[in-house]
């Protein structure tokens, strides 16, 4: 069996539940330890503070290269990198998406420029932004991710085609012409006239780009630190000083003589387009940005740093402010940036104060470093932008396009993007993906032919109501009484066929056919619904649920025995089939459980749902109140320690798990009996069973014992939280109990002294359908104070990719401790009153 979903323990939550209020305590332990949490108020993480270096490095050599590919000033690149990291850092829905001027933003801007000046672009900027954070509060952010993938590649790698034609005639020290097409027409001229000194800075930046991140040996991956872009523009800036070659060079003018943005000067209409292709560009790729972050995120494999999933409508507005701003102060449009956004990532940032720091950073650069920031030469920059034009055509998004049969939706794009314009290239895009996808709805075949007495439908493609003819004349010339197989290769079927299918289905069936619906592979699926009473969907509840049935219509079949005799029918009708295989395997290898799992009674605990696993996958052991009597003291019921030696002994497993629930009703008649002591209660079977625990409930009123505790969640309190009241915590200690119990008997002793062997704790509380590991805490030297023990949140996590589709395994990695303060020795307190709940039971 492969593990489905590994358990990882966290202080997180969900999202936008608030944990400690609705966890608060009813009564309060004296001489609790003061709640964490305290210290500085704007405290920063060094893996903040490492990231905002390394994605600074990225961003000051990319973002003059950008600007100086636009035709603006140089300065703007800066400013828009700083606008970018401080305002959207700080105003955004992705906490590590890290924005400024981007490549994809190039050709649009530069448009721009060439049409209304700097001053128009600015405002046209600022007028963007608005926009922008008018869509945000429209609520339509989600809807920017409707575009295919395949067009939003296109758009991008049409971009990068037109930058990199435009840089190229730079680094062959020319001039760029104003589209694509004259960049290509004229580089026969061009290159028929070479600057060397442009060309050499140029191909030592090309040469640098290219080799940096492949250095070998200790000392290349020394050097492979710092980035590449840093790297190649250094080399040239370094070359070009030495040798005292003669290119033209950066020249940021002084700050107080820095343009600012002016009232739109041109036509409404064209000011307008201008407008709109800003705020999509920008828009629809920091989005995308943002959602490749989340993924970023997601793949880490340190899960106690919990960054929250993007808000793409306040990412939307995040980007709106940005652009407002840095259009106001004379900078470049601004965008989520995915080069530095995942710089950022791999970095090991872990909040927004890593964006806000890198826009720090180039601040204080560009007030600070001008005099070395003036040496850097203009060839090497357009070498930079040009490598990352040509890097913007991705091997993999056209691999990808290829698999997914929408090259040619790729390929229209790319080339309207280049030959037209951004705006016409995606509209044009959007045009073809749409007759791609009518094509696919309309193209559906379906073939009869007869093998081995059986016939055999296939149908290819996705089954809608325009196929449902067809569909229906190759049903009807299946005979009558004769057997069938119904294979469906495609991805989508609209109600017209479906009822199509079930109807011939049903009626085939009821003539004496036989009917077998299969996928692809021949993998047998689910049939349609069998009759008109089908009733089983995901969200049918679960409660004396039996698929199959109608109350209304069959009162008098609730006889004795028929539920039982019901859910077999529908075990064997629906689940049987799936299943036969697997424990066919298992018949024949055996059962080798990874785990013995020791749980209570309880009919609300439903151990293969909270540890989504299989057959054969756990040893389970279910008494009232999960407990596990010590060797010799079950008075001749030997059965918790018949299961414990087979398990241990026989089977091998290679861990124990004791799992308590919330709402136990042995622990509140535990509690009960403690209260009523005075009273003697006659000696039924379950009073001489709960007497097993007994120290349970004197290790709860044993003052020299801290109390166990559940971790806060998304408050962030590491300590954790008291119980609710009594019950929830005699249940929590008397799971820490019955460990202490396992270890008494002699087959597990041995087996952990061998290291083999190892024990766990596990709460589960049924109303909050939420899952706890117990961590041991150890409490040092203390004299007295043995142990606490503190039941830790599971965090969801991502589902692992798994090239097996085998039943779920439980499987939880041993849990690592986490420093807790002992609690002070109180005085001794009287014993909790306990609060039974109506309804619990055992």
């Amino acid at each position: 069996m492969t593990a489905c979903t590994p358990a990882r323990t966290g202080l997180t939550d969900r999202p936008g539940r608030t944990f400690r209020a609705a966890a608060r305590p009813r009564f309060k332990r004296p001489h609790s330890p003061p709640p964490s949490g305290g210290g500085r108020r704007f405290p920063i993480a060094g893996a903040d503070l490492s990231a905002s270096i390394a994605v600074f490095l990225i961003a000051l050599p990319l973002s003059l290269g950008i600007a100086l590919a636009t035709g603006a000033p140089l300065q703007a690149g800066l400013v828009a990198a700083a606008v970018g990291g401080i305002v959207a850092g700080r105003l955004g829905g992705s906490p590590l998406q890290v924005s400024g001027p981007a490549a994809g933003l190039t050709l649009v801007t530069a448009e721009l420029i060439q049409k209304y000046g700097w001053l128009t672009t600015c405002a046209i900027t600022v007028l963007a932004g608005l926009a922008q954070l008018a869509l945000s509060v429209l609520r339509v952010a989600r809807s920017a991710l409707v575009v295919s993938p395949a067009i939003v590649h296109g758009m991008v790698a049409g971009i990068g085609v037109t930058i990199a034609l435009a840089q190229l005639h730079v680094v062959l020290g020319g001039t760029p012409q104003s589209s694509a097409v004259d960049n290509v027409l004229g580089l026969p001229s061009q290159l028929a006239d070479l600057h060397t000194a442009a060309v050499s800075v140029s191909v030592v930046t090309v040469i640098v780009l290219l080799v940096w991140p492949r250095l070998p040996g200790r000392v290349g991956r020394g050097l492979r630190k710092a980035p590449a872009a840093l790297a190649a523009v250094a080399a040239a800036t370094v070359l070009a000083v030495a040798a005292g070659i003669g290119v033209p060079r950066v020249d940021l003018p002084s700050w107080s003589s820095h343009a600012l943005p002016g009232l739109p000067d041109g036509p409404v209409l064209g000011i307008a387009v201008g407008v709109l292709t800003i705020t999509l560009v920008t828009s629809v790729q920091s989005l995308l940005s943002a959602v490749a972050v989340d993924k970023l995120v997601a793949a880490r494999k340190d899960t106690t740093v919990h960054v929250p999933r993007s808000n793409l409508d306040r990412e939307l507005a995040g980007q709106g402010a940005a652009n407002i701003v840095s259009g106001a102060l004379g900078g470049l449009p601004v965008a989520g940036v995915a080069v530095r956004s995942v710089a950022n990532v791999s970095a090991g940032a872990v909040s927004r104060h890593s964006t806000m720091l890198h826009g720090l950073w180039v601040m204080l650069a560009a007030l600070v470093l001008v005099p070395l920031i003036d040496l850097i030469p203009l060839p090497a920059l357009a070498a930079l932008v040009m490598v990352i034009g040509i890097q913007m055509v991705s091997i993999t998004h056209i691999r990808s396009v290829t698999r997914h049969r929408e090259v040619l939706v790729y390929a229209v794009t790319v080339s309207g993007v280049v030959l037209i314009g951004i705006l016409e290239g995606v509209a044009l895009g959007i045009v073809v993906a749409s007759g791609v996808a009518m094509h696919r709805l309309t193209r559906t075949r379906i073939t009869k032919e007869t093998k081995g007495g059986v016939e055999h439908i296939k149908v290819r493609g996705q089954l809608t109501f325009l196929a449902v003819p067809r569909l229906s004349r190759a049903l009807h010339q299946v005979p009558q009484g004769a057997s069938a197989v119904v294979e469906l290769d495609g991805s989508f079927m609209d109600h017209a066929a479906y009822e199509t299918l079930q109807d011939w289905q049903m009626s085939h069936v009821a003539r004496g056919g036989q009917v077998e619906m299969t996928g692809r592979a021949g993998v047998r699926i689910a049939e349609p619904g069998a009759g008109t009473h089908a009733c089983c969907r995901p969200w049918t509840p679960w409660r004396n649920h039996h698929c199959g049935e109608h109350p209304t219509t069959e009162p008098k079949r609730h006889m004795k025995g028929h539920q039982l005799a019901s859910g077999l029918s529908s075990f064997q009708r629906n689940t049987a089939p799936l299943v036969r295989d697997e424990l066919a395997r298992l018949a024949r290898e055996g059962q080798r459980p990874s785990q013995l799992f020791l749980t209570c009674a309880d009919s609300r605990l439903v151990t293969s749902m909270i540890t989504a696993s299989g057959p054969g996958d756990l040893f389970t052991v279910r008494n009232v109140g999960n407990l596990v009597p010590l060797p010799g003291g079950e008075s001749g019921d030997d059965s918790v320690a018949a299961a414990i030696e087979y398990a241990v002994e026989v089977l091998r497993v290679q861990s124990i798990t004791v799992c308590g629930h919330s709402d136990c009703g042995a622990m509140q008649t535990l509690l009960s009996s403690n209260a009523d002591a005075s009273e003697p209660a006659p000696q039924t079977p379950l009073r001489r069973w709960l007497r097993h625990g007994m120290p349970s409930l004197e290790r709860m009123k044993n003052t020299h014992r801290t109390w166990a505790r559940l971790s806060g969640g998304p408050s962030g309190d590491s300590a954790g939280r008291l119980p609710v009241d009594a019950v929830e915590q005699l249940c929590l200690t008397n799971v820490v109990q019955q460990l202490e119990h396992l270890k008494a008997y002699e087959a597990v002793a041995r087996r952990l002294a061998e290291g083999t062997l190892e024990l766990q704790g596990m709460y589960f509380h049924v109303g909050e359908a939420q899952a706890y590991l117990l961590s041991d805490v150890r409490a040092g030297d203390t004299p007295g104070d043995e142990e606490g023990a503190l039941f830790q949140w599971v965090a969801p996590t991502a589902h692992p990719k798994s090239s097996r589709s085998s039943s779920c395994v439980f499987d939880t990695p041993a849990t690592s401790s986490v420093p807790m303060s002992p609690t002070p020795h109180s005085p001794a307190r009287p014993a909790p009153r306990p609060s039974p709940k109506e309804g619990a039971s055992a």
